[in-house]
Order: C-alpha cells, then sequence, then structure tokens
C-alpha cells in the first residue's frame, strides 16, 4: 500500500514566523495578505522537508501529498464540523479555558505542557460581613474582625474573586492567636500556625464545613463588596487551610462550583494578560506586575497573614515556553458529556492494539480526566469554524448543519479565502441577517485529527480505519486523541486498529537536544558524514519504546556494525562472480551437510524476521541479522567454507554447493536488510546474480529454501559450534606463546564425552577443515592428556601441539601428503585431484 505523506500547515507557528517578516495582521499587513504569505511560508517548509524525507530514502506519493491548507483538506475539516453538530456534540459555553497571553489564544489540553515555575503563595484573611451566624455555629462568640484565612498562589486573580470554597465534611475551627482571630480547617491548624509563625493560640470551637455555608465575607479588593462562602468537593487538606479562594474567571474547577450557586462573574483579565479599565486597583496592569501590587495592598490593610515563595508544576504554552493562565470566554467545545463521547471513547479504546501496551492505560487515564474540548481559536491562520449565532438570543442558526455543508463546498473549491470573503445577504437561507459570522478558528489538532475523513476516506488506494498510527509518546493526548474523538463523533468508530509510540531522542546522558548544551546531532549532518543508512540503521537498532541515545560516539558504533553487515555482503556476493542460480545451482539432495544447515538456519531466522516485522520489533530484527552476520556466518560458516570457494574445482559439486546455499543466504538477507537499510539493500540486489525483479522494493520475501537432506540437525551444529569456539580459545593461546602462527599450523586433540565423540566422530577428517586445523583427534575424556586444557565449564580437554607436516603452498593446510606428485612437488593430493586439468574423481566433504 503506497505511503501518503502529510504536513500539518496551519497554527501559530507559521503564523510567528509570518509575524517576524511582514508584521502584525490589522497593523502592518492586512489579515488576506497575511494568510497569502503564511501558505506561502508554509509550502516552503513543505518543500524543504519533502527533500530531507527523500534524502533519508522514505518511499511516498511525494508529488502528491496531502496538505491541510489544500482546498480539499479544508473542505474536508470544515464538512466534518456539520457531523459533529449533527451528532450532538458541539457546545458554546463561557468557562475557563488555557490561555496564552502570548498567543492570545486559547489552547487545547494537547498544546499544554507542565514545567516547574516559582510563584507567590500567600495566606489572606477574608473577614467575616456578620459573626452571627459564626457565633452560632461554633457555640461561643465570635471576635470582630475574625475571618476566614486562604490560601493561594495566583494573587493576580483576587480581582475576580466571587465566593470562598469550603468542604461540607471537614472540621473547621475557630481559632484565637493574640489579636488575630480566623476559621481554617482543623486538619490544617497544625501545619498553618507553623507557617505563620504561631507557636501558642486557642481553639475557641469548631464546627462542620456545612455549617459555613450562605455565610458572607468581605471581598479583598473591593471593600463594599460580600462574596459568599459555598460548599465544593474540591477542597482538600493537600494544601492551604482547607478554604479556598474562588475566581470563576480564572479557574475550571471554580468556575464549576460557582455555576451551581449560580454566581454570576466577570472575566478582569484581557487577551494579553492586563486587567480590563473597570478592574478596582490594578486597572491596566499586566498579569505579572498585578502580583505585587496586590499583595502590598493586601499587606497595608492588614489581610495579609504570611508570604512565600513556592516552586510547582505549572501549565505553560508548549510553543512560547511561557507560563499559562486560565481565562474564561466564549468559546466552541465538543463536549465529551453532552452526547456521551467520553463513554464511547472508553469503549473503544481497547478494541485497538496499543504498542507498547502501556498506551491503552494511558490514554484511557486521559480521556477519563479531560475537560470538554475547546476547538476555537483566535488566529488569522486557520481553518474558519462556520457558524452563525443569533444577535439576541445567542443561538446558531436552525439550518446549521446545511450551512456548514454550504460552507464547505465553497472552502472545497476557492479554499478558506471563500469564507472571509462570503456575504451573508447572498446566502440561500433564511434570516441571515440576523446572524453574526463567527471569526474563530479551528484548533489544529482538530485539521490532523479528521485525516481519517480528509485522507483515508478520499483516496481509493487507502483504507479506513486505517491499520497503524504512528507517533511520539505525548499524542497520548494530542493526535491519537484527537483522531480517535472526532472519528467517533463523526462516525462512532476508532481511527486506527493499532497505535504505536515511540520514545524521544536524547543524547548518550539521557538529556534533551539542546542547542545550549551543544548535544544536537543534525540528521543532514550525520547523513553526508555517514550516509543516511546508518542513521536508519541506528533507528532500528534503539528499543523504540524507550527514549533513544544518539551522539557521535554512538553513531560510530552504529557505523562499525553496519561495516559488518556490508562487509558480511560483500564476502557473499564476491563468491557468487562465476555463480548462475539457473545454471550452477546445485540439487536439494547434492547440497552438503554444512550447506543444509546454513539455508534451515537463514529460513528459522527469516520466520523470526517476519514475525519480528509484523510486531514492529526493530530492534531484534537488527540484532538479529548482526547476530547472524557477525556468528553464524562470519564466525562460523564463512571462515570453513573458504577452503572450498578457493581450493576445489570451479565447477565441482562442492563448489557449487557452496555458492547455491551462499545464493539463498543472500536472497534471503537482502530482503531482510531492505526496509532498514535501504539503499545498501538496493546495491546488494543490482549486483546479484540471476533473473530477478527491476528493484529489491519490487519482490518479496524469499518464500521457497532448498530442504537438503542430512543426518545434522541444528543441535548437532551448535555443539560443533561451541567445540569450535573452544579450539580458537586455544588457537590464540598458542598464538601467544608464539607457538603457531594461524590455526593450519596447530594439530588438535580432543579429549570429550562418549555423546560428544560420537557427534565429532561423524565428521571423519572433515572436523579439521571445520576447525581450520592441520589435524584434529577425538579421544576419550579418560584418555586426556596432562598437559591438555580444560574448557571453562570442565566437559572437554584439549590439547594443541605445533604441526611438523609439510605446509601445501596451494590450501595452505599442512599435510604429510605434500611432494606426493612428481608434476606438482609443492602441494598436497587434495590439492592436485582439485587442479581443474587433473580429471580425478571428486572428493565430496562436509565442510
Amino acid at each position: 500500500m503506497p505511503y501518503v505523506p502529510g504536513w500539518d500547515c496551519h497554527g501559530l507557528p507559521i503564523e510567528l514566523n509570518v509575524e517576524k517578516k511582514h508584521g502584525i495582521v490589522g497593523k502592518d499587513i492586512d489579515a488576506k495578505a497575511f494568510r497569502e504569505a503564511c501558505r506561502e511560508y508554509a509550502q516552503t517548509q513543505v518543500n524543504l522537508q519533502r527533500e530531507s524525507f527523500k534524502r533519508l530514502g522514505v518511499f511516498a506519493q511525494w508529488e502528491n501529498p496531502y496538505l491541510t491548507m489544500s482546498p480539499a483538506y479544508e473542505g474536508a475539516i470544515v464538512r466534518s464540523i456539520a457531523a459533529i453538530y449533527r451528532n450532538g456534540h458541539l457546545a458554546m459555553g463561557a468557562k475557563p479555558v488555557h490561555w496564552c497571553v502570548n498567543c492570545r489564544s486559547a489552547l487545547a489540553e494537547a498544546e499544554v505542557e507542565y514545567q516547574d515555575k516559582q510563584s507567590f503563595a500567600i495566606d489572606v484573611l477574608f473577614p467575616l460581613s456578620d459573626t452571627t451566624k459564626a457565633s452560632a455555629a461554633f457555640g461561643t462568640q465570635v471576635p470582630n474582625g475574625t475571618g476566614v484565612i486562604i490560601w493561594t498562589t495566583t494573587p493576580w486573580t483576587l480581582p475576580a474573586n466571587e465566593a470562598v470554597a469550603v468542604h461540607s465534611e471537614l472540621d473547621y475551627v475557630l481559632v484565637q492567636a493574640g489579636d488575630l482571630a480566623f476559621i481554617i480547617s482543623e486538619g490544617l491548624l497544625g501545619q498553618c500556625c507553623e507557617r505563620y509563625g504561631i507557636s501558642h493560640y486557642e481553639v475557641l470551637g469548631r464546627c462542620p464545613g456545612q455549617a459555613l455555608e450562605g455565610w458572607f465575607v468581605e471581598h479583598p479588593i473591593e471593600a463594599r463588596k460580600r462574596v459568599p462562602v459555598i460548599l465544593g468537593h474540591h477542597v482538600t487538606l493537600d494544601a492551604g487551610t482547607g478554604v479556598v479562594h474562588t475566581a470563576p474567571a480564572h479557574g475550571l474547577e471554580d468556575f464549576h462550583c460557582a455555576n451551581q450557586y449560580r454566581i454570576q462573574f466577570f472575566n478582569p483579565v484581557d487577551e494579553k494578560g492586563c486587567f480590563k479599565a473597570a478592574t478596582p486597583l490594578v486597572a491596566g496592569e499586566h498579569i505579572n506586575k498585578a502580583g505585587p501590587m496586590i499583595i502590598e495592598h493586601l499587606r497595608a490593610q492588614g489581610r495579609l497573614i504570611h508570604e512565600d515563595k513556592l516552586t510547582h508544576s505549572y501549565p505553560h504554552c508548549w510553543r512560547h515556553k511561557t507560563p499559562l493562565i486560565f481565562r474564561a470566554t466564549t468559546q466552541w467545545f465538543i463536549s465529551m458529556e453532552q452526547a456521551k463521547l467520553r463513554e464511547q471513547a472508553l469503549g473503544s479504546i481497547p478494541t485497538v492494539r496499543w504498542v507498547p501496551d502501556w498506551g491503552q492505560n494511558r490514554i484511557e487515564a486521559m480521556i477519563d480526566g479531560r475537560p470538554d474540548w475547546c476547538i476555537s481559536r483566535q488566529r488569522t491562520w486557520g481553518v474558519p469554524l462556520p457558524l452563525f449565532v443569533h444577535d439576541s438570543t445567542n443561538e446558531l442558526h436552525p439550518e446549521t448543519a446545511n450551512i456548514i455543508e454550504y460552507v464547505a463546498d465553497l472552502v472545497s473549491e476557492q479554499g478558506i479565502e471563500a469564507w472571509h470573503e462570503l456575504d451573508i445577504e447572498t446566502m440561500p437561507f433564511e434570516n441571515m441577517t440576523e446572524y453574526t459570522k463567527s471569526t474563530h478558528s479551528l484548533d489544529v489538532w482538530f485539521d490532523s485529527g479528521v485525516s481519517h475523513i480528509a485522507v483515508l476516506d478520499r483516496r481509493p488506494n487507502l483504507s479506513s480505519p486505517a491499520d497503524l498510527y504512528l507517533e511520539g509518546s505525548d499524542q497520548h493526548r494530542g493526535w491519537f486523541q484527537s483522531a480517535l474523538l472526532t472519528s467517533l463523533a463523526t462516525k462512532q468508530q476508532a481511527p486506527f486498529k493499532t497505535v504505536l509510540t515511540h520514545g524521544f531522542t536524547v543524547d548518550a546522558k539521557g538529556r534533551k537536544m539542546s542547542k545550549s548544551l551543544g548535544n544536537v546531532i543534525n540528521p543532514d549532518k550525520v547523513i553526508k558524514q555517514l550516509g543516511a543508512d546508518i542513521l536508519r540503521l541506528w533507528v532500528s537498532a534503539a528499543d523504540y519504546k524507550n527514549e533513544m541515545h544518539v551522539s557521535d560516539e554512538i553513531l560510530k558504533r552504529t557505523s562499525d556494525a553496519y561495516r559488518r553487515i556490508r562487509n558480511t555482503v560483500r564476502f557473499l556476493l564476491a563468491n557468487l562472480h562465476d555463480f548462475d542460480p539457473e545454471l550452477h545451482a546445485v540439487a536439494e539432495n547434492d547440497l552438503l551437510a554444512l550447506d543444509t544447515w546454513v539455508i534451515a538456519k537463514t529460513q528459522a531466522l527469516q520466520e523470526q524476521i517476519i514475525e519480528a516485522y509484523n510486531q514492529y520489533q526493530f530492534h531484534t530484527i537488527y540484532q538479529t541479522i548482526h547476530n547472524f552476520c557477525v556468528n553464524e556466518l562470519g564466525g562460523f560458516y564463512l571462515d570453513i567454507i573458504k577452503d572450498r570457494q578457493y581450493t576445489m574445482r570451479v565447477d565441482s559439486t562442492s563448489r557449487r554447493s557452496c555458492q547455491t546455499a551462499i545464493f539463498h543466504v543472500l536472497e534471503a538477507l537482502v530482503h531482510w536488510l531492505a526496509p532498514i537499510l535501504s539503499f545498501t539493500a538496493e546495491d546488494i540486489w543490482q549486483h546479484m546474480p540471476g533473473t530477478k525483479e527491476q528493484s529489491v522494493f519490487l519482490s518479496t520475501f524469499k518464500s521457497h529454501f532448498p530442504q537438503g537432506e542430512s543426518v545434522f540437525d541444528f543441535g548437532f551444529w551448535e555443539r560443533i559450534q561451541n567445540v569450535r569456539s573452544e579450539v580458537n580459545k586455544v588457537l590464540e593461546l598458542m598464538r601467544n606463546e608464539n607457538k603457531i602462527g594461524s590455526g593450519l599450523e596447530a594439530e588438535i586433540t580432543l579429549f570429550v564425552s562418549d555423546s560428544l565423540k560420537q557427534d565429532l566422530e561423524q565428521l571423519g577428517d572433515e572436523l579439521r577443515f571445520i576447525l581450520l586445523t592441520a589435524k584434529a583427534e577425538v579421544k576419550s575424556t579418560s584418555e586426556r592428556a596432562e598437559n591438555s586444557v580444560a574448557t571453562q565449564d570442565g566437559n572437554m580437554f584439549i590439547l594443541g601441539e605445533a604441526s611438523t607436516a609439510k605446509k601445501c603452498e596451494r590450501c595452505w593446510h599442512r599435510t604429510d601428503d605434500v611432494n606426493s606428485s612428481p608434476e606438482y612437488p609443492d602441494i598436497c593430493s587434495r590439492c592436485v585431484s582439485n587442479i581443474d586439468t587433473i580429471q580425478a574423481p571428486e572428493k565430496r566433504c562436509y565442510a
């Protein structure tokens, strides 16, 4: 199935870059020209990124991508709103949302990240307006000036205070400490007194929080204003005083709590983060400057009980990295409850396969606790939210769904400018002049979220739901959610069958990439220096379920691993230089035992590799291929067959058997490598012998492996490899002691158990070719020589001695039959029989 690449083209990052060049909309440039500049800038970024992806070796429909700024895609976005509206999920509300004063726009949950922030933490006294109810509740005369104490880390929200909240089931105490009389939760009394520096106090009375409901206290900023005491389940004993300052315009819990009491509220902060002109004390001031001013005012009024600084996790804008505020504005939402969208989402999540499986718990928790999705933005560059609100009733037009479809048709043909240039009076709907055209644009997460509609449903070579959604672990709160919610809200099904999550790239020490730290690895630079396949191999080698470490040293090790694989392939290709599989391939039953084994081993590994590809276990594939090249091939099979390749007759069965095996190994290996080392695999394919497809990427995994007859199973050859490994250790000792130069100068005697002796004896004289020694003799453990070397497990003893036999100048083996032929005095009889001009019978061998 072809890969359709795509780009999200709307949103604030593009606006910010265009603003740097062209200025502010409405001041330096008009809105239409600004949108056109945004479109041009987005296209330049698409072109740049497209070339980088091509260089990385990504196959895709590069000339037919999807762009969220294309008219067809923009029309699909608009049309999806109609479906969401029809299904009852769209809602308007004036409620607090995350607001960035730099973006001057509402943000969705996916655009919020949490960072540490230092804030003022103050305790403020709210004096009781009347002590009558309090005296009755506490059963004692409450002193004049007594008040409830609240604790807040956002002093700037105090001008918007409309109530204080207590918990109905907590106990509250009336406390006298010198001249100060106050009311707080009994559970926090000790902590508060310690914070205030109060060592001596008297509890005058106590009562449940339920009894405080309906009291009134004085507003901290407006002296003549009284605010009520209300009940709220969000009040806890985690911190503070058990009495919560409630500003419905600046907190979602505050908003919901105040809404239950039908408390009217106002938002005193504008889109820039400055207080509006009617705000007492801090009119026109930015919230950052207003905080200290408010604290000084409270101090002067004798209301400030305690002041401190607190470092805590706080929401920040993911673009500007600046602290956000909660700000109540009229926005459009996809409701999670109105038409049971949350219930549908939680029900659909278990039907999806999540890789890794912890992704399911992560997104379930996020869906379960997420608020309504604020989909409206106050931006110039974005897809419009095509709604019309009645000037008097504030209700949507009764034909809203049809209006949206009408606008979608226009946008699909002309792009979003069709909306901005739309004349209400020309629309074929009744009473349009009584309605106001929305100025909101859509959240860009909505743009990408409906790709299942705009791409999958509109391309005949694709299907919906998607087989796989692939993104970083942060997208459980981003794209995965926006796609899931829009799909359920429009089509009542999940948009994906499988969701795969990968970690982020960090340096060797686990730190995020940062220019200030100087640890940024530029992919383009890596490609220029090392080649795209090194970068691709590093990706496959990393366990993407966790953070993926990269550094120059890690890439160097990756290059070393790449060279091992490449050198293995070069050896295979080099030894097929005179091999045509249609002419020279040996019949299955004529394959030698060792060749039968390597083909069977390759087939078994391919089954593992295909399963790993199906499970997206790319690091397992890398390890399997690398280990195969290093161990079974480089460390065993290829080392052994060199003698056959270079000393046997060209057309001998032994040599052709070896080449047949090499060909089948290479044919499988090139397909294993193709998805990872794409450039290398294609290069291999073009140099392979035989009739084949034009490209490796037009072929499929190898399906047929010759099944040669052999009495030796995998277990047998595994035991032989273990023996060879132990012999190599002894040969290395002999080399270090200058007894031999190569293993072919050594004579080895193995003292082994009866079962292993039986295995080794089946190889006969061929054992020396497998061990690459001049001679190999097998004896029982009971016969072991005193100077033999014990293996680490103590189950085998090895005696190595330098050979005194003559060296064959052709095969370099030391044997007693060198100089047995007058015509060829310096070579052994085996080599004499393998010279083309001598037609002696071929000697079959395992090795």
